[in-house]
């Protein structure tokens, strides 16, 4: 895709937000937008860059750490949002500056020990498996209650809040009621984990619906980048 169409694409994507955000009387600075550039070229990420868009997510480890490291710019915010095994806990505490998958209390710890002490505390978020779709990651609510005081006694990790990914074949209804659902698990748990505000839901299907229902960040690919081949 070329920059102009790139950059038209952000600016749509953008409105987009703005116009969830005015639906249901919410500030839209209080949303964030992350450009999900998993399998997409360096280039593409320096044209929004260019335009002014500083948060990107990336699904795969050594790919994300190879853009962060080669971006031509340190002030961009970079989210790590695919599945996380042990062996890559090293790489992500290193480079990244947030963590949307956190499905149990080993790689929350891991990524403690293995963040470097001259960088802040990285943020994370708990994965919860609203839908209960066994194809998907994450935990239920009751395990997310049990997880999140696990994570906050670790040193150099803060918890932020939660992220879904919901089943794929579910009602706008339906969709809407679980992401509600996931704002109502985010309240009980605040009481708690003040630091906990963040709601990462909503896709490029569906990021106008989870604005709705209280989503703080939008995960969105295809509609910036265009289908992945």
């Amino acid at each position: 895709m070329s920059a102009p169409q790139l950059e038209s694409q952000l600016a749509s994507v953008n409105q987009r937000i703005v116009e969830a955000c005015s639906k249901t009387k919410r500030n839209c600075d209080d949303v964030a937008l992350l450009a999900v550039s998993k399998t997409k070229p360096l280039a593409d990420i320096i044209t929004l860059y260019q335009a002014g868009h500083r948060q990107f997510a990336e699904n795969y480890a050594q790919e994300g750490v190879e853009k962060c490291q080669q971006a031509p710019f340190d002030d961009a915010i970079w989210h790590f949002i695919g599945p996380l095994q042990s062996n890559k806990t090293k790489l992500i505490a290193e480079h990244f500056d947030w963590v949307h998958t956190i499905d149990r209390e080993k790689i929350a710890r891991r990524l403690s020990d293995q963040r470097p002490p001259e960088k802040p505390p990285l943020n994370l978020l708990i994965q919860v498996n609203i839908s209960q779709d066994p194809a998907k990651s994450g935990v239920t609510a009751a395990q997310a209650v049990t997880l999140a005081k696990q994570i906050s006694v670790l040193p150099n990790v803060r918890l932020r809040g939660l992220m879904t990914i919901l089943e794929a074949q579910l009602s706008e209804q339906h969709r809407l009621a679980q992401f509600q659902e996931l704002k109502k698990l985010q309240q009980a748990l605040i009481k708690e984990h003040p630091d906990c505000k963040e709601l990462s839901m909503g896709m490029s299907s569906d990021f106008e619906l989870a604005i709705q229902a209280g989503a703080t960040m939008v995960r969105v690919g295809s509609d910036i980048f265009g289908k992945r081949s």
